[in-house]
């Protein structure tokens, strides 16, 4: 369905911009309010807020950010879990060197990821999910995370970690425990440990994009049939990015709308290769889906060509017009920033002139509802 996109206070076109947001330690309820309200009259109609896993606390952060009229998602990682009693180590996934991601992450020590293959993480999952979406206070469920790790770095990244990755590697390559195995061997008559290089195996791929389909599909059920919305901070593409990296198959999930993280410094692309990629998104979804162009803000602008990590690069006040247009003429529905503490006033000045400016000549939109 298509609608007129419209402020909801005026007649005044207005793209829709969300954020992605975490939760500040020890902030007051009042602090808090007069920060939710400073982001409103700056633009942002909804959060993809981080709390966690404690309902109370979104339940706290929920009403006060529906009180100064913004959205409300709550923002949880999925396959992604780290010093949990409620998981057991033989719950995480295992790289084809038979490496767990429990104990031996890929990259960085935060990566222990789940196998999405196990009943008891998918029961896990579901309880988590069902305890969020159970609050009034929560207008949808945001996913993240949710897919398998790297098994190749996007090219922006492979100086920070000293790698190559021209190929698909053991150490990166997820999941090789016993239940993916003989799942797969069960499937298609193929033992998986046997095959010299399962990158070439099209079918080994289907098999995990297809596990995290199904995932993201329950998980789904359960936010509908507690009337929530539920929605997804994907890699971009998703064909040529998003399957290859990460296993991510997302044109096939069931989700309300789709936040591809479109942050070309990763890429080593320009404002054009965000563009591009959006189109590819709208184009995937056949245009019947929200898609909202995730932006990777530069929090230090003057300091970023001495800056080593990409992860503190990102768009500069006078790139992030040009990002906009390019999502917007390209069919997305609205933006959504990485993050309002990287923006700086630059940013923010550069944000208030070009919201209300209607990029595609055209009076028709995607139904603004998420």
């Amino acid at each position: 369905m298509k609608t007129e996109n419209k402020n909801e206070t005026s007649n005044t076109y207005k793209i829709p911009v969300y954020a992605w947001a975490i939760l500040p330690e020890d902030a007051t309820n009042e602090e808090l309010k007069t920060q939710f309200q400073d982001l409103k009259n700056k633009g942002i109609d909804g959060l993809m807020y981080s709390a966690g896993h404690d309902p109370l606390a979104y339940k706290r952060i929920g009403k006060i950010v529906k009180e100064v009229g913004m959205k409300f998602h709550s923002w949880i990682p999925t396959m992604i879990q780290y010093n949990n009693p409620l998981l057991k180590p033989e719950w995480y996934a295992v790289n084809r060197n038979g490496e767990s991601a429990f104990d031996k992450p890929a990259y960085v020590s935060h990566y222990q990821f789940l196998c999405p293959n196990k009943v008891e993480v998918q029961d896990f999952l579901e309880n988590l999910y069902t305890s969020i979406a159970d609050i009034d206070e929560v207008d949808g469920i945001h996913l993240d995370y949710i897919r398998f790790p790297d098994v190749i770095l996007a090219k922006g990244l492979w100086k920070k970690y000293n790698l190559v990755m021209d190929k698909e590697y053991p150490q990166f390559d997820y999941c090789y425990c016993d239940k993916c195995v003989s799942d797969f061997k069960s499937l298609s008559g193929t033992d998986i440990k046997n095959i010299e290089d399962p990158s070439q195996i099209q079918e080994w791929k289907q098999f995990r994009y297809d596990l995290i389909t199904n995932l993201v599909n329950k998980l789904v059920g359960i936010a509908h049939h507690k009337n929530k919305v539920i929605n997804a901070a994907v890699f971009p593409g998703p064909n040529s990015i998003a399957k290859k990296l990460v296993r991510q198959e997302w044109d096939k999930w069931n989700l309300d709308a789709i936040y591809p993280m479109n942050y070309n410094d990763f890429y080593l692309g320009d404002t054009k290769w965000i563009g591009k990629l959006t189109k590819e998104e709208v184009t995937s979804v056949k245009a019947k889906k929200p898609i909202y162009s995730g932006l990777f803000i530069c929090p230090k602008p003057d300091q970023k060509n001495k800056e080593a990590d990409p992860e503190n690069h990102g768009l500069l006040p006078d790139e992030l017009e040009a990002a906009i247009r390019e999502s917007m003429q390209n069919g997305a529905t609205g933006i959504c920033l990485f993050t309002p503490e990287r923006m700086t006033d630059a940013h923010w000045e550069v944000l208030q002139k070009v919201i209300h400016t209607d990029y595609t000549k055209s009076s028709t939109k995607v139904k603004v509802q998420y």
